[in-house]
Parts: structure tokens; sequence; C-alpha cells
């Protein structure tokens, strides 16, 4: 494959979509998908068929705004229509060419044109089980470009001057990962993905696995280029079938047209990508337990160092970056590092794509730059909270962030801003809640996942987190005591500094930010046995008791 073979097949795609005179494009991500989109496409093509115009009918992956679905885009009218059910597609065919069908359409301009799109700059514009619609939208020219023209040192001098840092959580910069990786000692290095995305309401690298497959597998075929890897693999829970049928159709794709196997493109690289499937577990997003658990192995995480890049894989060098980074990777080496450096703020360079969810009028898929207010997020492109109701609080980073109250809306988001304020960027979720929640209640229900997910290596985790759901409940049920209070403020800092990996180690976020922002709620529960946003149930259940045994057996232990 050349740049001039991949031109050439743009250039056929092309031709072809110009032989029609609309494309109806079909949102058939999951959240779609579960509302009968396929069934909408379907009815489309008949209908289309039937009406002699010509009419292309495109699946896609998500478009964003998820809460508007089934949703459905008219081009070249550039007409959004949500809520699509099948009995609609006969109207949305006949009204091409003249006025829209008024009552289906979305005005969602402010929505679009607050982001910056990046990662999903596909996103509603191909079918990700095609990879010629891949190519068509510049797919792999990167990687056919790096292997041409580039040496590995200078794939790595590229990431680096970007500024990218890992989208996964930690964000730790790309390129000091990649270089220490590209210097270990191995005669075999691999190249790993992290799609174990487990935080409730995440739901950001499910919908790139879905809608654009081929651009997460250009990302890790230059990673492998730049730091010497010939093996890589997917990790991605079983609970994604949609994202694990369409990855394994890009890779059947990309291997045909020589771009993964021995000697792509002719040249002495040779890279290949297997899928291995997670049972679920939240504790394998930790990159150890995910290592442990490719190898066969109980997913839980050992200490380090020695680190992956050193020794991970089978004792191997490993490079382990989540989806969301991988997808940054093709535009950056398009387009370079300053280009993409030049977006975002002074230490969080480019975008990042937000799960937008709760109590929020447009939720969905969001990519925004980095810096960008948390207030334009909620008010402008989510569309603020229900009326009659006030924003609470936002919680970002997923059971292992903070929650930010309203006051601090005007904070921009980055990873130091959001880790000064109490909370993580984490891997991307964003729940926002309004006065109808209880902030102890949600503390209490991060802790409640967070203790179920423990893998029970250590005692901090195990123990820690079991002790403080039972300690929330008992103030979310009117039993709690200032002793309590005390007594929970005590182990967040001893599970913090003691647990052995990183579940452990932020688990308590919740608790503390909202045990700083709204230790009111706290009072009002303990002092006054009243919940002030009448969520909790005061009174003296029995269920305040239900762990207490086996948390007083795991103290003694």
């Amino acid at each position: 494959m050349t740049i001039e073979e991949l031109e050439q097949i743009a250039e056929s795609v092309r031709r072809e979509n110009a032989n029609f005179d609309y494309e109806v494009s079909v949102c058939m991500d999951l959240a779609c998908a579960s509302q009968g989109s396929d069934k909408l496409r379907d009815a489309l093509l008949r209908s289309a068929e039937a009406s002699g115009k010509k009419v292309l009918v495109r699946r896609t992956g998500c478009m964003g705004p998820c809460s508007h679905g089934p949703l459905v885009r008219v081009d070249p009218d550039k007409t959004l229509y949500g809520h699509v059910s099948p009995g609609r597609a006969q109207g949305i065919v006949d009204s091409l060419g003249g006025e829209p069908v008024a009552e289906l359409q979305c005005e969602l301009n402010e929505h679009f044109d607050s982001q910056m799109r990046v990662v999903l700059e596909n996103a509603g514009y191909i079918d990700p089980e095609k990879i010629d619609d891949y190519i068509a939208r510049e797919g792999y020219k990167a990687l056919v470009t790096v292997l041409m023209e580039m040496t590995p040192g200078g794939v790595i001098h590229r990431i680096t001057e970007s500024g990218l840092r890992g989208r996964g959580g930690g964000g730790y910069p790309t390129g000091l990962k990649w270089g220490t990786v590209a210097k270990a000692a191995g005669d075999v290095k691999y190249v790993v993905c992290n799609g174990d995305e487990g935080d409730p309401g995440a739901f950001m690298d499910r919908s790139v696995m879905e809608g654009d497959p081929h651009r997460v597998i250009e990302g890790m075929a230059l990673a492998a280029y730049a730091v010497g890897a010939s093996k890589g693999y997917i990790y991605v829970r079983a609970e994604y079938p949609i994202a694990v049928s369409r990855l394994t159709m890009a890779l059947r794709e990309a291997r045909r047209r020589g771009l993964l196997g021995i000697n792509i493109c002719n040249t002495p690289f040779s890279f290949d990508i297997e899928i291995r499937l997670g049972a679920g577990a939240f504790v394998c997003g930790e990159e150890t337990a995910l290592i442990a658990s490719i190898e066969g192995k109980r997913g839980t995480p050992r200490p380090r160092p020695p680190y992956p890049a050193v020794s991970g894989l089978w004792g191997k060098p490993t490079l382990i970056n989540n989806v969301e980074t991988y997808a940054n990777i093709p535009p950056i080496i398009r387009n370079g590092g300053k280009w993409f450096s030049s977006m975002g703020s002074e230490r969080s360079k480019g975008t990042k794509v937000f799960a937008l969810t709760g109590k929020i009028a447009n939720t969905g898929l969001v990519e925004v730059p980095m810096g960008i207010k948390l207030r334009q997020i909620i008010e402008v492109i989510g569309g603020g909270v229900p009326p009659g109701h006030t924003l609470k609080a936002v919680q970002t980073g997923g059971p292992s962030g903070g929650c930010i109250p309203a006051e601090m809306l005007d904070i921009g988001v980055s990873y130091d801003a959001l880790m000064a304020a109490g909370s993580i960027m984490g891997s991307g979720g964003m729940i926002v809640m309004d006065d109808t929640s209880c902030m102890v209640n949600v503390a209490r229900f991060f802790i409640e996942f967070c203790m179920t997910e423990s893998c029970g290596k250590c005692i901090p985790c195990r123990a820690g987190t079991a002790q403080m759901y039972t300690l929330l409940t008992r103030i979310c049920t009117g039993k709690g005591t200032m002793d309590d209070l005390a007594l929970i403020e005590d182990l967040c800092v001893t599970v913090k500094e003691t647990s052995l990996c990183g579940l452990g180690q932020t688990a308590p976020n919740p608790v503390l930010s909202t045990l700083k922002y709204f230790r009111s709620e706290y009072l009002e529960h303990i002092a006054n046995k009243r919940c002030p946003a009448g969520v909790c149930h005061m009174h003296a259940g029995a269920e305040a008791d239900v762990f207490a045994p086996a948390v007083s057996q795991e103290v003694v232990a």
C-alpha cells in the first residue's frame, strides 16, 4: 500500500458518493441501536429505493447527542433529526429536496459549535464497517507516511512535541512513555490498548471503538513502529459486543489491505493485533491487572516498579495506552505536534472527549478543547439542568473522581485544575447533579461501586471501602453519629495512602470532595435526621448493618 494507492481508494469512494444527490446517515451506536435504529435504517433503505431518488443511506457510529436518538442526519443540507421512529422514514425521504420535517428537527447548533472534534472527527460521517470510508477521510495516511518517510525516533519526537498526555486518567506524558518503551531492552515488545472502560456513566472509548475502529488500529500500529513492537492486544470488555464485532471486522479488513501483518507496505515493519475479552472487572483497567488478565491470570494489580514499560506482558517491555490516546495519534502525525499543542491549555494540550450524563438536557458524547470552562460544557453544550431545578454539582473522573459544586463551574477543564478542586480528569465521565441529588448518597453510591469492584488483594482497599460504605449507609438511614463522620475521614486518608493500586488510592475522592463542599448535608443527616434532597429514608432500618459482620471480620483479619 502506498500514498498513491490510498488516494485512489479515497477518490473511488468520492466518485461513488457523487452518484447520490443525498446522503442520509443513521446513528447505529449502542444507544441508538437499543432504540431501534437498525429497523429505522431498513425503513429508510426501502423508502429511498421506492422513491426513485438517488439517496445513499449510511450506518454510522455515535453522532453525539444520545438523548435525542435515534438520530438521522441529511446531507448536503446538514439537517439533523432526532427521536426518529421507523414510521417517519417515508416522510424524511419525501422531504428531500424540499422543506425539512419540522417536528423532527434538532436545533443543536450551540451543542456542536462549542466543540472541537479531533478524536471524533469521523463520528457520524463514516460507516465503521467499511475500511474504504475511513481511507476516504485520510485514514491510514499517517501510517503509510511514517513507514515511508519517518524514523521511529521522529515519530516519538512528534508525539512529545504535541504535549499529548494519556487520556486514560493518569495524564502521563505520552511521548515520555513511548520513549521509555523504545529504549527498554528486549527482543520482543508489545503494544496494548486498554479498552476496559468501567466507570459508571462513561462510554467514550466504547463509542470510538464502535464508530471508528480503524482509527484505534492505526494509532496502535504507529505506536508499535515508534517503540519497536511486533504484537498488539486490544483489551475490551465482553459487555461491548458491537465494539468487539466491528474491531474484529476492521482487523480483518486491515490485514486484507496489507496494513497489518508481515512486512506492512512492503517494509521491514511487521505488526498484528489480537482482541482479548475482559470479564468486566473494573480493576482490570489498572495496567498491571490488565496485563495479568491478558496472560490468563486473575486480574489483580502488582506493586510497581518494575513498570510495564520495562517489564510488562510476559516480562517484556509493554506500551499501554487507552482507546482515546491511540485515536489522537493519526491526526497528530498528519498535522504535526505543534498543530495539536496549539489547542488546549498550557499543561493540558489538545481536546478531551467526555460522556455527559445525569440531570442535563443533552446527554451524550462531546469533545472540547482542554481548558474550556465547566460552565460552558454544562450550560451551553449540555443545555443545562431540567427546568425548575438548580445545578448542585458535577462529578468528573468516574468513581475515582470528585464532586465539584456549582459555584466552581468557571474553572477550566484541565488535569491540574480538576486535581486542585479535589477531582480528576479520569477517562472522561462527567455526571451532572441537580437539587434532587443527595450528596451523601452520591458518595455512598461510588464507595459501594469501589467496594464491589475491589479485587481484595490489599486490606486497605478491601476492608476500608467496605467499612466506609457501612458508615455512609448509617448516616443515610439516620443512624449516623459525629464519631462515624470522624472515622470516615480517617479511613479516607488511610485507604488513599496505603492501597496497592489506583482503585483504592482514588476511591475516597467522592467522599472527600463531598465532605469538603457539602459538609452541611452530612451534618443535616446526622444532627437533624433529615435529608435536604429528600432522597434518603431517615429511619432506623436494618439495612445499615448489612455489611457489618463482614467488615468486622476483615478488620480483625
